[in-house]
């Protein structure tokens, strides 16, 4: 496989994937004349798509929604890292609606102890609420800076499923 010399990427055609650089007819790095060393327009650039980083962040952006389109979206899907987070968002997701059930129902049946089950209703509902946002923003500065988090009980089984 052909390597551009002016970033060392593994590089198939006519541009290097990674800096948009036209390849010499050998494959073996930036033409001599071409004055194209910066980005590549067109078809080349559409194929770079975004970084690795990038993607797995987007994975926890709008939860189950970012999670099944990077799982859908070819050149993400088969990076394991973008699958994993792909994954630990939608089973973190998954978990967060669990718990929201299983607050609503507790609070229906606190509902009928008059000030003491608001009181108590009120703080599950904060604390869930604000445990749920620090998570999952901490889940998207870990996958931005190329580290996994790996959540108690999700984070195992997002793994297994992405190395499947």
């Amino acid at each position: 496989m052909p390597f551009c010399s002016n970033c060392g990427a593994a590089a198939e055609g006519r541009y290097c994937p990674k800096c948009g650089s036209v390849m010499n007819a050998t494959g073996s790095g930036p033409t001599a004349g071409s004055a194209s060393y910066g980005p590549a327009t067109g078809a080349a650039a559409a194929t770079a798509g975004m970084s690795e980083n990038v993607a797995g962040a987007l994975c926890y952006l709008l939860g189950l929604i970012t999670g099944i389109l990077f799982l859908v979206i070819a050149p993400y899907n088969q990076n394991r890292n973008v699958r994993f987070h792909a994954f630990q968002s939608i089973f973190f997701n998954i978990a967060m609606i669990v718990a929201w059930i299983a607050f609503a129902v507790t609070g229906t049946i606190l509902a009928h102890v008059p000030i003491l089950g608001w009181i108590i209703d009120l703080l599950l509902w904060a604390a869930l609420s604000i445990g749920a946002l620090i998570i999952w923003l901490v889940l998207m500065f870990k996958a931005y800076n190329n580290s996994r988090l790996f959540l108690p009980v999700i984070g195992p089984m997002a793994e297994k499923q992405a190395s499947a």
